[in-house]
């Protein structure tokens, strides 16, 4: 199966230098380069890519905005949305997760990291570039109302565990080991998690579980921002 993505940056050198980037894997083509927000989202409905990788800074629209048009809530046929910046503002990081984004890579993070984070998009996962995750989902902690949306008391004793893990930014193999359950059952809780609390990726479980405190530190040293 060959992966479609959409470029949509206003710099003509740094698109050609994305496409040269994934146009180098086998499963992956550009389909369509936009130099604007406004023509992202034409571009996008139009072509209807496998994923987005979208600039924050954008004439006409801008990356927020893009986002938000393809993959926000209340976007009833979402198209997945990567931003790729160089600016990783946690104003930017938040607004584009909570837009609909299913990652956030800085641009200087290097070839191998943008290749993932298209992989882990298409495959309904996140990726967040691994200097801010961190730093990003501490911030949440620190600054989220106290009191604001409790934990929900649908979600069962294992299933808060198994969010704490995501929030610290565990892989699936490393939650099912922490907790002795099957790589199967944490896929399991993993759905029923994201149906309960109405969100749509492993990214948006984890600012949740941060704005309700539901984790206290930025963990062990051990999170990667992969959440796969």
């Amino acid at each position: 199966m060959t992966l479609k993505v959409l470029l949509a940056d206003d710099q003509a050198m740094i698109r050609r230098g994305l496409r040269l980037i994934l146009e180098d894997q086998p499963d992956i083509t550009v389909v369509g380069e936009a130099a604007d927000g406004a023509e992202a989202i034409e571009l996008a409905r139009r072509l209807r890519p496998d994923v987005c990788l979208v600039d924050i800074r954008m004439p006409k629209l801008d990356g927020l905005e893009v986002t938000r048009a393809l993959a926000g809530p209340q976007v009833k046929d979402p198209i997945r949305v990567v931003v790729v910046t160089t600016f990783d503002l946690d104003e930017y990081v938040y607004g584009a997760l909570r837009g609909g984004a299913a990652g956030f890579v800085v641009k200087d993070a290097g070839p191998a990291l943008l290749v993932e984070a298209v992989r882990a998009a298409c495959n309904g996962e996140a990726l967040v570039s691994p200097s801010i995750t961190l730093r990003l989902l501490s911030h949440l902690n620190a600054t989220a109302p106290r009191g604001r949306g409790m934990p929900s008391p649908e979600l069962s004793g294992r299933a808060l565990e198994v969010v704490r893990a995501i929030a610290r930014g565990r892989t699936n193999q490393e939650i099912a080991a922490e907790l002795f359950i099957s790589l199967s059952t944490v896929k399991s809780h993993l759905a029923a998690i994201q149906a309960k609390l109405g969100v749509r990726n492993r990214t948006e479980i984890a600012v949740w579980a941060w704005e309700n405190h539901l984790v206290s530190s930025p963990g062990d040293g051990s999170a990667t921002g992969r959440t796969q």
